[in-house]
């Protein structure tokens, strides 16, 4: 099953204020990540063309880095995953900037499985809470994304099995 899953929002900020919060991603200070509601992003040695990591069960090695433009991956896991998913940003005008992440990937087997009926939403919900990290880092603007109902019940179900 091929997927492509894109998400793109325009950040009113120069390209360069959005690169230098994009190089924290999965630091100690990441103003990316939504780590305080979801799996944190961890690299071992951090962020660079070859180091492997990942984020809850989904795992993945960087295959391309340049922080005032791409941050590339490539799935490990889960099985079934093949093909990457990718941070980009790029200049509208001086003072707009726009940040797309994208799935790219082939599901085949467990995994078609997998992405339709868990991560899909699940990614969705996470994507967008970063987005609203990367805003309110960079304005006065508290803005939050409302889950959907989908997630909101997948999320009470990984919490009971986690107790």
């Amino acid at each position: 099953m091929k997927v492509l899953n894109v998400h793109k929002r325009i950040i009113n900020q120069s390209k360069s204020e959005v690169s230098e919060i994009l190089k924290t991603l999965a630091t100690e200070n990441d103003k990316v990540w939504p780590k305080e509601k979801w799996p944190e992003m961890k690299f071992k040695g951090g962020i660079k063309v070859g180091a492997k990591g990942g984020h809850g069960p989904i795992r993945y090695s960087v295959e391309k880095y340049n922080p005032n433009e791409i941050i590339q991956f490539k799935f490990s896991k889960p099985i079934g995953f093949n093909g990457i998913h990718k941070f980009e940003i790029e200049e509208l005008d001086k003072n707009k900037t726009e940040i797309k992440h994208t799935i790219d990937m082939n599901a085949k087997g467990k995994g078609i499985f997998i992405w339709t009926f868990a991560i899909h939403s699940l990614h969705n919900a996470l994507i967008e809470d970063g987005f609203d990290k990367i805003e309110n880092n960079l304005s006065d603007s508290k803005k939050k994304t409302e889950w959907n109902f989908w997630t909101k019940f997948l999320r009470k179900q990984i919490s009971k099995r986690k107790k």
